[in-house]
Order: structure tokens, then C-alpha cells, then sequence
């Protein structure tokens, strides 16, 4: 599937890619409606449908992952609650394994993530994974998500890689597409973010459900 010959950069996004995307869901569309509600004098459909346009608002911008800009405008402390579900946290099949494998392959290897940098903390206590890598980059840091096409240069200004010889993997096709517009040769669509939800291939880039698949 991939001539790792040709690679020499590899950039891996963190929920839904590496990390299974259920405790993220479930934290934000079953966990906080529950708290919210009771909070609010509502019931958890009222509160799950009110939170739902209050995030969908907020959808692909810095805003949307920050956990201080949430704490604030639901009156919650988000990150001591996401600590109180984070053993929820699991790491999706054989991602060990392949990050061994880049190890070994002496490829320079990054986590660019939308993600908090306090949601990046708790879920690396957890799993133990930020040793794989050269550098840990979030969009907070460049000053753009991800899904923003100048995300791409500002990465490169932080951790220089060429398009032609970096390979990135992300469970969002619009991700996907923003660096596809900046020239990043090499895309990989993870099928399989939420190990509760179905499996949904990409018809526009190279899918798979286990980073085996690479190996």
C-alpha cells in the first residue's frame, strides 16, 4: 500500500486515529448532556440537543477543542470531568505495533492534533504513547485546526518536511482534503475512529481500519 522507501516524515493525527474515538463521544454526547441537564433544570434530550448546536457552531475552528472555551460556556469544569471518564481511553488495535515499526524504520514520526493541550496531557498519562514521537504539535500552536489550509506552511515553519516524502493519517476527510490542497502526497483515511460505530471508507483516499494494514 505504501513504499516506505519513499517516506521520510510521518504525521499522525491523535483522536480516532491512534486513540479510539469512544471516549471522546461518549464524553461529549451522552457525559456532559447528563451533567448539563441536571445542572439546568432540563432533561438529557433537551440539554443533548442544545449542546449539540452550541458545538456544531463552534465545528472546525481552535474553539472547538479548547476545554477552557467550553469550561467557560457550559459553567463545567471539562477537564477535571474528563478525567473522571478517562478510563475510557484506549489505545485502537495494533498502533503500538505500527508506532515499533516507524521506530524501527527510523522514520521521524509527529502527533498533529487539534486536541487541548490539556485533553493532549490527560490522554498521554493515560496511554503512554508521547515517547514515539519526535515532537507533539496542537493547532493551538500553529494558530489554526487542522482543517484550515494554512494549518499546513505553519507546521513547516515549525517542523520543516517536505510533501513529497510525509505521510499522514486522520480519521477526518476534510483534514485530509486541507492537506491534500497544500500538497501532502501521501494520505490515509482511518475507517474505523469509534470502535461503537460502523466502519466508513473513504471514496477519495486510501482507507484502512488498523494501521497493520501498513505494515
Amino acid at each position: 500500500m505504501l513504499d516506505w522507501a519513499k517516506i521520510e516524515t510521518v504525521l499522525l493525527d491523535m483522536d480516532g486515529t491512534l486513540l479510539d474515538k469512544y471516549y471522546d463521544d461518549y464524553f461529549w454526547e451522552r457525559y456532559i448532556p447528563e451533567i448539563y441537564a441536571k445542572q439546568n433544570g432540563l432533561n438529557t434530550v433537551e440539554a443533548g440537543k442544545k449542546l449539540l448546536a452550541i458545538y456544531k457552531a463552534k465545528e472546525g475552528t481552535l474553539d472547538w477543542t479548547d476545554l477552557d472555551y467550553w469550561s467557560d460556556q457550559l459553567a463545567l469544569n471539562i477537564p477535571a470531568l474528563k478525567i473522571k471518564v478517562s478510563h475510557l481511553i484506549k489505545i485502537h488495535p495494533y498502533v503500538v505495533d505500527f508506532l515499533e515499526f516507524l521506530s524501527q524504520s527510523s522514520k521521524r514520526v509527529y502527533l498533529v492534533t487539534n486536541a487541548h493541550s490539556k485533553t493532549l496531557d490527560i490522554k498521554m498519562k493515560k496511554t503512554s504513547l508521547n515517547g514515539y514521537f519526535d515532537r507533539i504539535i496542537c493547532a493551538a500552536e500553529v494558530g489554526k485546526p487542522k482543517e484550515d489550509t494554512s494549518f499546513w506552511p505553519g507546521l513547516k515553519k515549525i517542523i520543516n518536511f517536505s510533501r513529497e516524502t510525509t505521510m499522514l493519517a486522520e480519521d477526518t476527510e476534510k483534514i485530509l482534503q486541507s492537506a491534500q490542497a497544500y500538497g501532502i502526497k501521501h494520505l490515509i483515511y482511518v475507517a474505523r475512529p469509534s470502535s461503537r460505530k460502523a466502519i466508513k471508507k473513504s471514496s477519495h483516499f486510501t482507507s484502512i481500519i488498523y494501521f497493520n494494514e501498513l505494515i
